[in-house]
């Protein structure tokens, strides 16, 4: 890529990130650190009302679960579709620039939404510089280490941007809430999270850890839809509803999650997300937001490529 190129690509880029933000629909001014390649952005969703700044207040009961009443469906279709493009340039960008990583952490109740957040806002990326993991029951050989073993080696890479589906936290979650370890183990555990995280970042990962909110009525008619809807049975396993009389322990245990590791270097966002197309448009801004924010750049072109003739 020649340098003229390369300044046509960021130009685009920036225009793409622009227009990304002539939505027709109130917006606010976004934080005065996202300025894109020398260009302000001056009109976004303003996402830091999801984050969690002040982690000593927080109460997960005090947090939106549904949309606000002025909220456009099929303008937020719209924004979402524009928001994929900007997303797939910068991606672009970053997976030329190879000195960034992104690791993005998705926790949720069951039938919170995190395989349809994957589907939605990173299914139209590059697959070659975005990867998903998902975490399951550990394995035998998983238990054999300690819990951050099987997490560790799947961060990301330079130029990659790395999707936990549940993550290293499910062991202050589930393991907390059914007791799988002793509560005195469980504790220390937040102090060991918040130092690997630290660790990430020191090393120059960025981290967005996201949780979906929903409420209880809500998991409850996304159970029945499962039920309900052939293409959907396959879905529902009956272990969920065990996991669902366990409602108020999860609530208590993802609170205080979030409130003993929302941190500068890796902070938590609580999204709204009873309504998918707002869970979506919010997190896809977020997106651009974060990257958007780490100042990349196409690397420079090999000299004398000006001269280059192909016959």
């Amino acid at each position: 890529m020649t340098s003229q190129v390369a300044a046509i690509e960021s130009a685009h880029i920036t225009d793409l990130v622009d227009a990304s933000q002539d939505a027709n629909v109130p917006v606010l001014d976004r934080r005065s650190h996202n300025d894109f390649m020398g260009v302000k952005r001056a009109k976004a969703m303003d996402t830091s009302e999801f984050l969690i700044s002040n982690a000593e207040d927080f109460a997960l009961s005090n947090c939106q679960v549904d949309p606000p009443a002025e909220f456009d469906e099929k303008q937020s279709k719209r924004t979402l579709k524009q928001n994929t493009k900007v997303l797939q340039s910068l991606q672009k960008l970053m997976w030329a620039e190879r000195k960034q990583r992104v690791l993005v952490v998705l926790q949720a109740i069951d039938a919170g939404g995190k395989d349809g957040t994957i589907r939605s806002v990173f299914g139209g990326l590059n697959p070659q510089g975005v990867k998903v993991q998902s975490f399951k029951r550990p394995t035998k050989q998983e238990l054999a280490h300690d819990y951050l073993w099987r997490v560790h080696k799947h961060v990301p890479g330079n130029g990659e941007i790395m999707v936990f589906n549940r993550s290293h936290y499910e062991d202050v979650l589930v393991v907390k809430v059914h007791e799988y370890a002793p509560l005195d183990l469980v504790e220390k555990r937040y102090e060991h999270i918040r130092n690997f995280e630290q660790l990430l970042a020191d090393e120059g990962t960025t981290i967005i850890k996201i949780f979906l909110h929903i409420s209880k009525d809500e998991q409850k008619r996304r159970f029945e839809d499962r039920l309900n809807e052939p293409d959907k049975n396959w879905k529902f396993k009956k272990e969920d509803l065990k996991e669902r009389a366990f409602w108020d322990q999860y609530q208590d245990a993802f609170e205080t999650m979030i409130e003993q590791t929302s941190t500068k270097d890796a902070p938590w966002y609580v999204v709204p997300s009873n309504n998918k197309k707002y869970r979506n448009e919010i997190i896809s801004n977020l997106l651009i937001e974060t990257l958007s924010g780490l100042n990349m750049e196409f690397p420079p072109a090999a000299d004398g490529l000006d001269n280059i003739v192909i016959d």
